[in-house]
């Protein structure tokens, strides 16, 4: 990742980076993964970068390496992380772009508590006016705070859906995570919708 920190210039205490797992499945819900990181006083671009040295978009990472990094970045004492899902009856309701949003505000609420503060965040989310934020294609890609992000929501979210196997272990959500697979449209055809697939989705084509 070559850029780092853009807005740094303008930052007096922290950041915060946001990204989101879980837009396309059929099953399961959308989640909103942030991460704020305390930028001390004389700090340089560089040094914060050093943190996330080696860190890529959770697309980009094993199964393995995507739980280690949740670890190291869960327990590092200059970031805090949060998380947000928003479920398929909210999905169905406003749609998933509109969720996604509001999954992204509600992550952003959790992590400013400490008073308002910049937000990066990756193509496609944005937060309410009146925050300091900038939206960045492929952000996930370019962004060390952003790509952590996405790591937070997607191991977060890959978890829920093992939980949500032991409950619809029909489905196998452990196997796929509610995307649409062909075995996942095989049993879908075979046992019909759960409470926690997405109504909207195009699977109702099956």
């Amino acid at each position: 990742m070559k850029e780092s920190f853009p807005m740094l210039r303008n930052v007096s205490k922290y950041v915060i980076g946001i990204d989101e797992a879980g837009r396309g499945p059929l099953a399961g819900p959308v989640a909103v993964g942030g991460v704020k990181i305390t930028v001390k006083r004389k700090t340089k671009s560089e040094k914060l970068w050093e943190i996330f040295s080696g860190i890529k978009d959770s697309k980009q990472l094993t199964e393995k390496q995507r739980e280690e990094w949740f670890s190291f970045l869960t327990s590092h004492p200059q970031l805090r992380c949060a998380v947000a899902f928003v479920w398929p009856r909210m999905i169905d309701r406003i749609n998933i772009r509109n969720a996604t949003l509001i999954g992204a505000q509600k992550v952003y609420d959790k992590l400013s508590t400490d008073g308002a503060c910049p937000a990066l965040l990756d193509g496609g989310l944005f937060l309410s006016d009146g925050i300091e934020q900038e939206t960045i294609i492929k952000g996930d890609e370019k962004i060390p705070l952003i790509a952590a992000a996405s790591i937070i929501a997607k191991v977060r979210r890959d978890r829920l859906m093992r939980r949500l196997h032991r409950k619809y272990p029909q489905y196998r959500f452990d196997l796929h995570k509610g995307y649409g697979t062909k075995l996942h449209r095989m049993l879908i055809a075979h046992h019909g919708a759960s409470p926690v697939h997405r109504m909207s989705f195009k699977w109702r084509e099956i």
